[in-house]
């Protein structure tokens, strides 16, 4: 029997664009002998400092080795959809972009090493699904409470593992807090109303779109001003 293709999610893109950069990553290596995508993208301090701004957001579509893009990639794949359910389209692009703003310009001011992947995007996309649950728990009842703890376990954990040599946790903690406020202020939040008959309750999304898209395009810049400031 003839089944239509499941829908491709815009998180599904990110995936493919993601897994593309990630082959030309190792192309590169093979004909010249080093990575030119790390060197013209990744978040290197000294051309960060020589203006090179597109490096707060580019470091999200590189990765370091197979597992390390296996696993960001499979947390994309596992948390995007359902977010891009609940906010559209253009407001989870922003979303995610603004977790990886937030994450390589943190990283930036308090780490000196070099730093590339897309976790700092993820964590602000963990950190979105936690505020949607707590926003939403009175609609969600008892499945609210483990779900958070879930949650917190899951950034708790990967922030113990973030603190081992190698890995870039500043950029975990801006990532976290940039999904943390976007989500507070321009997520959906859902109230629950009766109908005209007063017999049964419709939910209703209380987010306005405007203050969404307001809101990302705020946090984006404050980022790229806060770097500005403190050269």
């Amino acid at each position: 029997m003839f089944r239509f293709p499941r829908k491709l999610y815009f998180a599904h893109y990110i995936i493919g664009v993601t897994v593309l950069i990630f082959f030309l990553q190792n192309l590169s290596e093979l004909f010249f002998g080093y990575d030119l995508p790390v060197f013209f993208l990744a978040k290197i301090n000294q051309f960060l400092e020589q203006g090179q701004f597109w490096r707060l957001i580019t470091p999200v579509f590189l990765h370091g080795s197979l597992i390390h893009i296996g696993f960001n990639m499979y947390a994309l794949y596992s948390l995007g959809p359902s977010l891009e359910r609940k906010y559209g389209v253009w407001p989870f692009l922003a979303l995610y972009l603004i977790g990886g703003v937030w994450g390589n310009t943190l990283s930036f001011l308090l780490s000196p090493n070099p730093s590339l992947g897309a976790s700092t995007a993820i964590f602000g996309l963990i950190a979105a699904q936690g505020v949607y649950i707590y926003k939403n728990r009175y609609l969600l009842g008892s499945a609210a409470r483990p779900l958070l703890i879930n949650i917190s376990m899951v950034i708790l954990v990967n922030l113990m593992l973030g603190l081992s040599p190698g890995i870039d946790n500043w950029g975990h903690v801006g990532g976290l807090l940039g999904g943390l406020f976007f989500a507070w202020f321009a997520g959906p939040s859902f109230g629950i109303i009766e109908n005209s008959f007063g017999q049964s309750f419709v939910v209703k999304d209380d987010a306005q779109p405007k203050l969404i898209f307001a809101v990302g395009i705020f946090i984006a810049l404050a980022a790229v001003l806060l770097r500005i400031l403190l050269f």
